[in-house]
């Protein structure tokens, strides 16, 4: 039997790539003096959601959450630390670390869950309300959500593609390539060195790109089940549904995982993987470097906590 390896995750940051393992969440960064710096977020486990994890579609909305939690705090101290001045690490680490309690995870989740909401609510409302003004030539309740959700697909595509041109995204987008090559290789047995991250592909299954892609498909077809006349209505409706959407995609990007290795199946993901052609680049060398040691780190620390945690039920 093939072994069962452990999901790992993660995201580009600011000349850096985060990864997550079980326990815990390392960033890597790349300084301006070519130096890499570490920073360390162990996962905090919430006993009032650990129920919540298990039940579909709304495990999607904790994982969000949580998501958004972990990854704004890796931001922070990427955007200031690659730049920073030597020996200033410590510093900067401990001012992220400084109070991260319940409330500043309350914070920082607010914060990344109002800006993931507002750019949710755009793609949510820009196409209904582009769709309703057509609907003197395109009427009809099913061409409408046909016609909502092209237009949905578009501004996602096109949105993409012009802010993959700036040159900050171009590298953010490296680093995300980055982040899928070493992940990829290390799913794939292989041993991660540059040489075989860059045989491997930027694109996977497990991608949030992948995640927001299907957001917009599963949309058109909650959509059959709303009105579309009034328009009020059916901005409300949209606006409502959003949470559902949410939690639905997130159990369609674990089906699609899941079923990669199927020959049939595995088209089920190809959406999500055209979507990442835009949001991944192919990354140079130094920032493949970044992107094992990120996962390196992570791992090793992984393991000093799992190590530490048997040592304690042996005790105990």
């Amino acid at each position: 039997m093939a072994k069962i390896l452990p999901i790992y995750g993660g995201q580009a940051v600011i000349e850096g790539v985060m990864m997550g393992g079980k326990y815990t969440t390392v960033t890597a960064v790349r300084r301006n003096d070519q130096s890499i710096t570490y920073f360390e977020a162990p996962k905090k486990e919430f006993q009032s959601l650990t129920l919540l994890k298990k039940i579909p579609v709304i495990r999607g909305i904790v994982a969000i959450i949580e998501a958004s939690a972990i990854g704004t705090k890796h931001l922070n101290y990427a955007s200031e630390v690659y730049d920073e001045e030597p020996g200033k690490e410590k510093v900067v680490e401990e001012r992220a670390h400084k109070g991260f309690h319940l409330e500043t995870m309350i914070g920082l989740t607010a914060l990344g869950i109002l800006s993931f909401l507002f750019a949710k609510f755009i793609f949510t409302l820009v196409p209904a309300l582009i769709a309703h003004l057509f609907e003197p030539i395109i009427s009809g309740s099913v061409a409408q959500v046909l016609l909502e959700g092209f237009f949905k697909i578009l501004l996602l595509f096109s949105y993409v593609y012009f802010v993959s041109l700036t040159p900050i995204m171009k590298r953010l987008f490296q680093y995300h390539g980055a982040e899928h090559k070493v992940i990829n290789t290390y799913e794939s047995g292989d041993a991660l060195t540059v040489a075989n991250v860059k045989k491997h592909s930027r694109l996977h299954y497990r991608c949030g790109s992948s995640f927001i892609m299907f957001t917009a498909i599963i949309s058109i077809f909650l959509y059959f089940f709303v009105p579309t006349d009034p328009l009020f209505l059916r901005i409300v409706s949209r606006i409502a549904l959003i949470p559902l959407d949410l939690g639905l995609a997130y159990e369609i990007l674990k089906l699609t995982n899941k079923v990669r290795h199927i020959p049939i199946l595995r088209w089920l993901g190809y959406p999500g993987l055209w979507v990442q052609l835009l949001t991944t680049k192919e990354p140079d060398e130094k920032q493949i470097e970044v992107s094992i040691c990120a996962f390196e780190e992570m791992r090793r620390r992984d393991s000093v906590i799992e190590k530490n945690q048997a040592l304690v039920r042996q005790v105990l």
